[in-house]
């Protein structure tokens, strides 16, 4: 799978999601023509605030305006009092209708960008029946880590899973770590910070840095964290490593003495890519990641320096949190 529509995403594929353009669903248009069920990628979705259609009724519509059997890409986007009310009763939805979206692969749920909630006021919910649902689906995406949960599960589809919070519970980290996806390819966690909920320990990454129940996996992103250094270390040792073609520690803390911990562990000559945008390296370290690795593509953009909290120390932060 290609990484490169993954990149710097952080407002919910309002143009494109899964090769397709995004298609809003309007209610307020009742006579107008449709694009074709398969050529486009569904956005569902009702206003967080002061909405003047609830998502069941946007669901309704979409179910008895479009020939669901045909459609292959969903986008949830906001959901009404989506910072107070969980995507629960949107899991059901689609979980109860999922014999009428046979060749569904793609979905989105929490596509939201910040006018319409910030990332961790989304209150989400236990996503695994979406998983038990679809077989077939080979892409979820899921964006706000309040409440949500992920059950250990096989699923012999799913190519790219993708969990986009300011902080992803730890509980959640096992629960990936624990289910057996042996056509998965791109895996994408971003970890937040504990004031969040992002309580995620070295002990929970374990069944992910093995590689035991993840064969296929080409692309592993464990991003966006407060123990980044720590996330280096392990992955200099993670035997799921040498199967990568691409790695991403990007968006969080990351400073000389993780970097130095990855240039002294296994070799990352056989990358493809390396992603550590969004960093707190020094010059000199930038300079030692790109001679070491001749080969790689690179990505040390984002130079941060962090901020002097006023008592000599530096406070540095990850790229999403709120």
């Amino acid at each position: 799978m290609v990484d490169d529509e993954y990149q710097r995403d952080t407002h919910g594929y309002r143009d494109r999601y899964a090769g397709l353009p995004v298609g809003e669903v309007d209610l307020d248009d009742e006579g107008g023509e449709l694009p074709a069920p398969d050529s486009v990628a569904w956005r569902l979705s009702a206003d967080t605030y002061d909405a003047e259609h609830t998502f069941a009724e946007t669901f309704a519509w979409f179910m008895k305006r479009v020939d669901t059997t045909k459609v292959t890409a969903i986008v949830i986007g906001a959901w009404e009092d989506a910072y107070d009310t969980s995507s629960e009763e949107i899991i059901r939805l689609l979980a109860d209708n999922a014999a009428r979206f046979p060749a569904l692969r793609s979905l989105f749920v929490g596509a939201m960008e910040p006018e319409e909630c910030e990332i961790s006021w989304i209150v989400q919910s236990d996503v695994t029946p979406l998983l038990e649902a679809f077989p077939l689906l080979e892409r979820l995406d899921v964006r706000g880590g309040t409440g949500l949960g992920l059950r250990p599960i096989r699923h012999a589809a799913l190519k790219s899973l993708r969990l986009e919070t300011g902080g992803l519970p730890g509980a959640v980290v096992r629960g990936v770590g624990g289910c057996d996806l042996p056509a998965l390819e791109h895996l994408e966690l971003w970890l937040g910070v504990e004031n969040y909920g992002g309580d995620a320990s070295m002990a929970d990454l374990e069944g992910i840095l093995s590689g035991v129940r993840l064969p296929a996996l080409r692309h592993l992103g464990l991003q966006d964290s407060e123990i980044q250094d720590e996330i280096a270390a392990a992955v200099a040792s993670a035997p799921v490593v040498a199967q990568l073609e691409t790695l991403s520690l990007s968006m969080g803390v990351l400073t000389d003495a993780g970097a130095e911990a990855l240039l002294t562990g296994q070799p990352l000559t056989h990358l493809r890519r390396l992603d550590l945008h969004h960093h707190f390296l020094s010059g000199g370290m930038m300079k030692r990641i790109h001679e070491a690795l001749p080969g790689v593509e690179i990505d040390l953009s984002e130079q941060e320096q962090g901020d002097d909290d006023g008592d000599g120390r530096v406070w540095r932060y990850v790229a999403v949190s709120e």
